[in-house]
């Protein structure tokens, strides 16, 4: 009889376990596949698409922006509702959002499962990542990224640098091949159009004009694709994670090699020289993208660093990585991301 009651207490919480994990998997699935569909219908729209956004123009008096504003969310609708009728009858759109979304969710896919397989190597207890999608062109790429939760204490400062700098060398690798295949595959643009052009610039990091010269190639006189844009993104976001403020990627990095004191300073100084460039950019490069980049590292800086169980200093083998890591973000980063012109 007892024999009995336990098998079926075994089976019971195994049944439990089973049926946790099936809603876990579920969640971070359905997560997923909504960030792949937003980032699709975000591939085809401008400005990473061909697909236009709003029939209206550019509201020019008060009475022209009252009603632009009465008619946006029609507008919006139909905007989506164009572009996944594209999607589906347009092999080109399709497989230019595809392009787009698949090439952009490897490199967050690469970025998180980095961050999640270190863990894993440290007994940290920490979730699948979970995906943001985004209404396209309100999250104009479709989606806000990806993050992990951490649920357990960090045992070492070693697991700390470990577990920071994995997700942004793993997704700077996994962009490395989709960066050259975008440069590489870009189109020169005729002279009238680029003297002519008005719109959202992107600026270029020091990764894209590197593959650019080495392949003889002007970026300022070539059209964008799927590709370039999904890299650009995959760089941006990289660059983001490594400023060392609050628990971004570099600030993990930044604690575990100089110590909670450094980490305090440092994200300090981030927000102010970030908040300044944000003014500059705006001033004389007609970039509004700083302002945002600011607000992120206001609130990270007063996001507490957890303290490890062991703080014994980093190895050498550990700080020349940590070099390393320098290097990516320097060849990421962007003060002005994006320009109105």
């Amino acid at each position: 009889m007892q024999d009995n009651e336990q098998f079926t207490r075994v089976f019971y919480f195994e049944h439990e376990r089973q049926t946790i994990n099936a809603r876990v998997l579920l969640k971070h699935g359905s997560l997923l596949l909504l960030t792949f569909i937003t980032a699709t219908i975000a591939g085809t729209l401008y400005p990473f698409g061909k697909l236009g956004i709003f029939a209206e123009g550019d509201p020019q008096t008060w009475p022209e922006l009252l009603q632009f504003l009465l008619l946006l969310p029609g507008q919006y609708v139909l905007t989506l509702a164009t572009a996944a009728s594209s999607l589906l009858t347009d092999t080109s759109v399709l497989a230019h959002g595809l392009s787009f979304s698949l090439s952009l969710l490897f490199i967050l896919v690469c970025h998180e499962m980095g961050h999640y397989i270190a863990c894993r190597i440290y007994r940290v207890d920490a979730t699948l990542p979970f995906f943001i999608p985004t209404p396209p062109m309100i999250g104009p790429a479709g989606t806000f990224g990806a993050f992990i939760k951490i649920l357990s204490p960090m045992p070492s400062r070693k697991a700390v640098f470990d577990i920071g700098v994995a997700g942004p060398i793993a997704g700077f690798i996994a962009l490395l091949p989709i960066s050259v295949i975008g440069v590489l595959t870009m189109q020169p643009a005729p002279p009238e159009a680029i003297a002519n052009y008005s719109g959202i610039t992107f600026s270029d990091p020091i990764l894209m004009q590197l593959i650019a010269a080495a392949a003889g190639i002007d970026l300022s006189a070539s059209y964008g694709n799927a590709f370039f844009y999904a890299a650009w993104i995959g760089l941006l976001v990289t660059a983001l994670n490594l400023i060392p403020s609050g628990q971004l990627d570099g600030g993990h990095a930044i604690y575990a090699v100089f110590g909670k004191a450094v980490h305090f300073w440092t994200g300090r100084i981030a927000f102010v020289v970030m908040a300044a460039l944000s003014i500059l950019g705006m001033v004389y490069f007609n970039s509004p993208s700083g302002f945002l980049i600011a607000i992120l590292l206001g609130v990270m800086m007063r996001i507490p660093h957890p303290q490890p169980w062991d703080e014994s200093p980093l190895d050498i083998k550990r700080k020349l990585i940590a070099i390393f890591v320098l290097a990516i973000f320097v060849v990421s980063f962007l003060p002005f991301p994006i320009k109105i012109t």
